[in-house]
C-alpha cells in the first residue's frame, strides 16, 4: 500500500522551484497572444487539450490520499474508507447537479466564488506565513483571477456565464451592472495585494513580496493579453493543476532520498497513482461529450459542458484540499 506523508511538506518554493513551471507557461501563453492573437486558440488549444486531460482532469484523481495522509485515524479498514469516500464524494457531486437543477443562478454564483476560493488558496504559500496573511492572499488571488476578466472581457465574460446559464435551461443574466462594480472590485484588489505586500515587509519577508507581485503581474499579463476560456484555461492546467500535483507528490512520497527532480518523472509518479479514476473519468467525459458532439454541439457548448462538469467535482475536491491539504494553515497558524 502506498506510504503517505502526514507532514505537510512544503513543496511550492516561493522563489524558483516547481513555480518556475508555470512561470515559463504563462510567458509563452502571453508571447503568443501578443504576436499572433488571431491564431492564439489554433497554437494553444492542442496543448491545453492535452494538458487537460494529463493535468486538469488528473488533479483530482489522486484526492482519495489526501485523507489517509492527513487525518490517517479516519482510513483504518481500506474497505471502510473507499466506501465512506466515494459515498461522501458522489454524494456531494449529486447535491451540486441537484442545485444545477433547481437554483441554476444561485449554483453559478457558487460555483465561480467557491472556484476562486480554491484556486485562490491554491496559490497562497505553505510555510511561513500567519493565518491573517495566508486568508488574505487565498481572498485576493481568486479574487483577481475573475475580476480581471469580468472587467477587461465583459462581453466574453457575459459569454461564457450564459452559456452556462443556458446549458442548464436557466435564463441569460445581464452583466451591464456589473462592469462598475467590476472596476471597484479591481480597485480593492489592488490596495488589498499593496497592504498584504507591506505586512509581508514589516515582519522581514520581502522575498515573499517580491515573489507574490512578480506572479500577480504575470497572472495579470495572461488575464489581459488572453481572452478569458484561453486564460483560465492556462491558468487551471499550467498553474494550478500543475501545483498542486507537485503539492500531492510530495504528500504521496516519504522516499526523499529517491525525490523526483525532473517535471517528466514528476508527471510519471503521479499519473500511476491517479490512473485508476483518472481513467474512470475520461471515459465518463469522453461519453457526455460524444452525446453532445451527435447533437452538433457548438464550441459554446462544448466550454459550457467542461465548465458543468468540473463544477460538478469543484466542491468534493476543494474541501478535501481545504479540510486536509490546508488544515494546518487555517487551524494552527497565527
Amino acid at each position: 500500500m502506498l506510504t503517505l506523508n502526514p507532514l505537510f511538506p512544503d513543496t511550492r518554493s516561493r522563489t524558483a522551484g516547481p513555480q518556475r513551471y508555470s512561470y515559463a507557461a504563462v510567458v509563452v501563453a502571453v508571447a503568443v497572444g501578443l504576436l499572433a492573437p488571431a491564431a492564439a486558440n489554433w497554437l494553444l488549444g492542442p496543448a491545453l487539450l492535452v494538458g487537460m486531460v494529463l493535468l486538469g482532469v488528473a488533479h483530482g484523481a489522486c484526492d482519495q490520499f489526501v485523507v489517509p495522509a492527513t487525518h490517517p485515524a479516519l482510513a483504518r479498514g481500506r474497505g471502510r474508507y473507499w466506501a465512506g469516500f466515494l459515498a461522501g464524494y458522489l454524494g456531494l457531486a449529486a447535491v451540486v447537479g441537484l442545485l444545477w437543477w433547481q437554483q441554476p443562478g444561485l449554483t453559478l454564483l457558487l460555483f465561480f466564488g467557491l472556484t476562486a476560493w480554491h484556486w485562490g488558496s491554491g496559490d497562497a504559500p505553505q510555510q511561513g506565513v500567519g493565518r491573517g496573511q495566508w486568508l488574505a492572499h487565498s481572498l485576493l488571488r481568486g479574487s483577481l483571477l475573475f475580476a480581471v476578466p469580468l472587467w477587461h472581457w465583459p462581453t466574453e465574460t457575459q459569454a461564457i456565464v450564459n452559456g452556462l446559464l443556458a446549458l442548464t435551461g436557466a435564463t441569460p443574466a445581464g452583466l451591464a451592472l456589473l462592469g462598475p462594480a467590476a472596476a471597484g472590485l479591481a480597485l480593492a484588489i489592488a490596495l488589498g495585494h499593496g497592504a498584504l505586500w507591506l505586512s509581508y515587509v514589516r515582519k522581514g519577508q520581502r522575498d515573499l513580496a517580491r515573489v507574490d507581485a512578480l506572479e500577480v503581474l504575470l497572472l495579470l499579463a495572461l488575464l489581459l493579453v488572453l481572452p478569458p476560456v484561453l486564460a483560465a484555461g492556462v491558468y487551471f492546467v499550467f498553474w494550478h493543476s500543475l501545483q498542486h500535483v507537485l503539492r500531492m507528490n510530495a504528500l504521496m512520497d516519504r522516499n526523499t532520498r529517491a525525490r523526483r527532480r525532473g517535471l517528466g518523472q514528476e508527471l510519471r509518479f503521479f499519473l500511476r497513482r491517479s490512473a485508476p479514476l483518472l481513467l474512470i473519468s475520461i471515459a465518463g467525459l469522453a461519453v457526455l461529450f460524444g452525446l453532445a458532439w451527435a447533437h452538433a454541439a457548438s464550441g459554446t457548448v462544448l466550454v459550457s459542458l467542461t465548465l458543468l462538469a468540473a463544477s460538478v467535482v469543484t466542491l468534493p475536491h476543494a474541501l478535501l484540499v481545504t479540510l486536509g491539504m490546508d488544515a494546518a494553515r487555517w487551524r494552527h497558524s497565527s
